[in-house]
């Protein structure tokens, strides 16, 4: 007995096509297990499918044309925890779409340049920002430090 059982965790390639026109390019159709996927997690999927493949140094060259989920897997998902009303209750803000935007640049800016871009935006009218998903606890703009200048920025606006 293994550590795993390859065999029942690992990826098919169930079909290959020749590219039309181009010499050594292939469509594969790729299906993996669900029990390979955190149930409810699409972070957890797309990290094993997307990360883990395309850091594969073996291939030269690979684009993910298509993504089917199984209903199975669609299934465990919850659905957020409420709707947008509650959400427009919070910010009171009623009759219009919602109006934000992702910080930029990305990364690069303190904690506190960080939290005047988001003081900025929410005074001209945005109803929120977010971070972009590079977005972390750098060394150079620690999550506690970015929280406390956007809760003032929040407070300010």
């Amino acid at each position: 007995d293994g550590l795993t059982s390859l065999d029942r965790y690992k990826g098919r390639c169930y079909h290959i096509e020749p590219v039309l026109g181009e010499a050594n390019q292939y469509i594969c159709y790729v299906a993996y297990p669900l029990d390979l996927f955190e149930e409810g997690s699409v972070t957890n999927m797309f990290t094993s499918i997307v990360g883990n493949v395309f850091g594969f140094k073996a291939l030269r060259a690979l684009r993910l044309e298509d993504l089917r989920i199984p209903p199975a897997y669609i299934k465990t998902f919850q659905g957020p925890p409420h709707g947008i009303q509650v959400e427009r209750d919070k910010l009171n803000k009623y009759g219009r779409p919602l109006l934000g935007c992702t910080i930029k640049p990305k990364l690069g800016l303190s904690a506190k340049n960080y939290g005047r871009a988001v003081y900025e935006c929410l005074r001209g009218g945005l109803d929120f920002t977010k971070d972009d998903e590079n977005v972390n606890s750098q060394p150079f703009m620690r999550w506690r430090d970015r929280f406390l200048f956007c809760a003032e920025a929040l407070y300010k606006a």
